[in-house]
């Protein structure tokens, strides 16, 4: 690899930065990251998760603080609900209500279906390989920053 190959990687970046800036308004108040959690928590119930902030917190490669903040704030806003375990009340789990449920509808499953047809040229493969190197590079990114950050 050659430092213009770097350099055209967070060039390529940036466009996708600019590229989710495209994607249809949403409603005052809530920010795309509500799109993501929403995701992340509908995923792991469907896998048969009760969740809790440290199932997205792991999932999403977060720190707590910040989902417990993000949580806090989807919940006053009405998308989310916390439960307390019967078995122990310290144990709080977090599901989708029905407004989180129409907003996940709305922006993610209807807006990204509607996109299908006009992907057609991408091949999953491509897809999947983007995917994969953009998180490698994510990666490589934030242990760099690590490094950084120590000195």
């Amino acid at each position: 690899m050659t430092s213009e190959i770097i350099k055209r990687m967070f060039d390529a970046c940036y466009q996708a930065k600019r590229t989710r800036e495209m994607l249809p308004p949403l409603p005052e108040g809530v920010r795309s990251s509500f799109i993501q959690y929403l995701d992340t928590i509908q995923s792991l119930e469907g896998q048969g998760v009760q969740v809790k902030v440290s199932d997205i917190s792991d999932a999403m490669e977060l720190p707590r603080p910040g989902v417990t903040r993000t949580v806090k704030e989807m919940e006053e806003k009405g998308y989310l609900k916390k439960m307390a375990s019967e078995a122990d009340g310290r144990v709080t789990y977090i599901a989708v209500t029905r407004k989180g449920t129409n907003l996940s509808q709305k922006y993610d499953e209807q807006y990204f279906k509607s996109l299908l047809p006009y992907m057609e040229e991408i091949s999953d493969e491509d897809a999947e390989c983007m995917i994969r190197t953009i998180e490698k590079f994510y990666q490589i990114m934030c242990e760099r920053r690590k490094h950084y950050d120590e000195r």
